[in-house]
């Protein structure tokens, strides 16, 4: 029983190596995920600057 289990997996470990479906997923995944930190960051940056800039515009109105 052991024989025929090992036998298996190293007939189908070469065809799981070359499958590449997987791959695309991953990719798919880095990406979004660079996209997000990148638009985290944007928000980060610009939340104090306009926050700064309405302050000003209500001190100026009063």
């Amino acid at each position: 029983m052991f024989d025929i289990s090992v036998r298996t997996m190293l007939i189908s470990l070469p065809q799981f190596m070359r499958d590449q479906r997987g791959a695309t997923s991953i990719e798919y995944a880095l990406i979004a995920s660079g996209i997000s930190i990148v638009i985290v960051g944007t928000i980060a940056t610009l939340g104090s600057n306009v926050k700064s800039f309405y302050s000003s515009i209500a001190t100026a109105l009063k």
